[in-house]
């Protein structure tokens, strides 16, 4: 499930001691329900008392922090903090479900082949995903249509700073003749999963080469044209002169 965190952190320091406080919402969903607001105290790192909107009371973790603990439990103090959940949590999360968490883009994804390292298998696959939001995404391989759940390796969903993810999917293999290997994609974004077969007619490298000189051929064969069609105008244009 989704969980989200926000933080508001606040500093006093002095004679070298810091003091702080940080307001928290962790939440799966914007409804009421599905958020947990936590305020807690801490002294040089150490957290000594917490309020959690769960437990509905302030809690002491150290000899001073029970002290205050129990005396903000029988003042405003527990009031105050007891609305935050509504005040402060529900109104900013609020904000952030309609201007990023509810957003979703969709998937680029690239195939392609790679050496294994030393292993069984003496080929591999690696399905890279690039540029989606959010975060939760699944990545699986399927075999002639079944779905392959060994021999699979994949990172973690990488954060690229600036809101999108990738993530890599590997799969090693031993290729076998007329079989269709394809890498699948299921996504928020995605009203179904995006498959990708891999095509193993040819190397990669190969494609490549062979892509690089059609491409060199076609602009040759324009090149002469244009020569062509530009010596013909020219001798178009030439006047001929008799000589006695």
């Amino acid at each position: 499930s989704l969980i989200n965190t926000l933080i508001t952190l606040c500093l006093c320091s002095s004679d070298g001691f810091r003091e702080y406080a940080v307001d928290r919402c962790v939440f799966n969903s914007s409804e009421l329900s599905g958020i947990e607001y936590i305020y807690s105290h801490y002294y040089n790192k150490l957290e000594y008392a917490r309020f959690s909107s769960s437990v509905g009371k302030y809690v002491g973790y150290t000899e001073f922090g029970v002290k205050n603990a129990e005396r903000w439990n029988s003042g405003p103090e527990l009031a105050q903090r007891k609305n935050e959940k509504e005040r402060y949590c529900l109104h900013n999360i609020g904000i952030d479900y309609q201007s990023a968490l509810s957003k979703s883009v969709k998937p680029s994804i690239r195939l392609h082949s790679t050496t294994p390292p030393a292993g069984k298998h003496p080929a591999m696959l690696v399905c890279s995903v690039y540029d989606f939001y959010p975060k939760q995404i699944r990545v699986s391989w399927t075999r002639d249509g079944q779905e392959v759940t060994s021999d699979v390796t994949s990172t973690e969903e990488l954060a690229d700073a600036d809101w999108y993810y990738q993530v890599h999917s590997h799969l090693e293999y031993t290729p076998r003749s007329g079989e269709k290997i394809s890498c699948v994609v299921e996504h928020a974004s995605l009203k179904e999963p995006l498959v990708t077969d891999w095509d193993p007619s040819m190397p990669e490298s190969e494609r490549n080469k062979i892509a690089i000189g059609a491409s060199g051929l076609i602009l040759g064969l324009i090149l002469s044209l244009a020569g062509f069609i530009y010596y013909r105008r020219k001798a178009r244009g030439r006047i001929l002169v008799p000589t006695n």
